[in-house]
């Protein structure tokens, strides 16, 4: 179906944000996104539209509010103060990009794996970490594409080196996981999780603050994967996570200091319009 809106989206930018795993270019202007068990394809028609495989149910009730077509973002670009010369080119280099309304136990574990990796490193680690232990949607592009694993999948994963009587990867037919320190990481959250089921919902329910303290009390998680976690995977859209693309901005930009409470409450947007830009220009 082609859905037209009445503000900018940009899939390939929302694919370059680093704030998703699963999307995949797979021709010029077209999308593989594999989310909430499906695997759909989204295709940029113009600056304001794009084609989605799926009827329109299906979009009302899963991708439109994935998407967050609601948020008006070009009018948090006209937010920005036109004296902030930087912030301004940002913004509208960044037009077009919407923070995805991702599940908080994917969004948590993937940016457990992010720690001191690359993108294509970190998609590789999620890719693996989900045929080991996810379910098979399909055969997409010459390749087996399998979910993001539930926490009963999650809670399978085996590692020798911590342990474990076998290696989860290794019986998938894998050579390795390249997950390292991480490893234990993931375990110690998933059993956290496993002992209290309604974790992440009550997780949800908390003001910004509450939920930062209590994201920081996973094994692993510092203030960067916090941040992102709040943002990316509980859509507080206030949370500003500096990694060393953002730090290389306010260092290099801002003489050090930039008071991301200015933009409250889309401060998580305005940062990743820095970390687009940025990245892009450097």
């Amino acid at each position: 179906m082609r859905v037209k809106l009445e503000d900018t989206i940009d899939l390939k930018k929302i694919a370059d944000s680093g704030q998703c795993f699963r999307w995949k270019e797979v021709a010029d202007s077209r999308f593989r996104v594999c989310a909430f068990g499906r695997v759909r394809y989204l295709t940029q028609e113009g600056e304001k539209s794009f084609t989605i495989d799926c009827d329109q149910e299906e979009y009302q009730t899963i991708w439109k509010d994935y998407l967050d077509i609601d948020t008006d973002y070009d009018g948090i670009i006209a937010s920005i103060d036109r004296a902030d010369d930087f912030l301004t080119r940002a913004g509208q280099a960044g037009r077009g990009i919407r923070i995805l309304r991702q599940d908080p136990l994917e969004t948590l574990i993937t940016f457990i794996i992010s720690q001191r990796k690359n993108i294509p490193a970190i998609k590789s680690c999620v890719e693996k970490l989900c045929h080991a232990c996810g379910s098979f949607l399909g055969n997409y592009d010459g390749e087996e594409i399998y979910s993001f694993p539930d926490l009963m999948g999650l809670s399978a994963l085996s590692c020798q080196k911590c342990g474990g009587d076998c290696c989860t990867y290794k019986r998938a037919g894998l050579d390795s996981c390249s997950l390292g320190y991480r490893m234990p990481y993931i375990q110690d959250t998933v059993s956290r999780l496993i002992m209290n089921p309604s974790l992440i919902e009550y997780l949800d329910q908390l003001d910004d603050k509450a939920l930062y303290e209590e994201l920081l009390g996973f094994k692993g998680v510092g203030k960067k994967v916090a941040n992102c976690t709040a943002l990316f995977g509980f859509h507080r859209l206030d949370f500003f996570p500096i990694d060393v693309w953002i730090k290389r901005v306010i260092d290099q930009e801002y003489g050090g200091r930039f008071d991301h409470t200015l933009y409250s409450p889309f401060a998580g947007v305005i940062q990743q319009y820095m970390f687009y830009y940025y990245r892009q220009t450097h």
